[in-house]
């Protein structure tokens, strides 16, 4: 196994799942708000899996978004 090749490419993994998750959310924080469902100041709970085929992987994380 290369070190520096998991390496890179664990960076490139994460970085498409946190640009492609803060897309959605936001998508999906500002449609909510125009149908009236959030005003604002709300805290949402969210939560994120992730799995690793040939693994047994199976990471939840969960956190808030605050909408301020």
């Amino acid at each position: 196994m290369n070190e520096e090749t998991l390496n890179m490419s664990l960076r490139k993994f994460l970085k498409k799942v946190g640009v492609t998750a803060q897309h959605a959310i936001e998508e999906a924080v500002r449609e909510a708000h125009s149908r009236g469902s959030l005003k604002g100041g709300e805290k949402l709970p969210a939560m994120a899996r992730i799995t690793l085929g040939g693994t047994t992987l199976d990471l939840v994380i969960e956190g808030d978004i605050e909408l301020g």
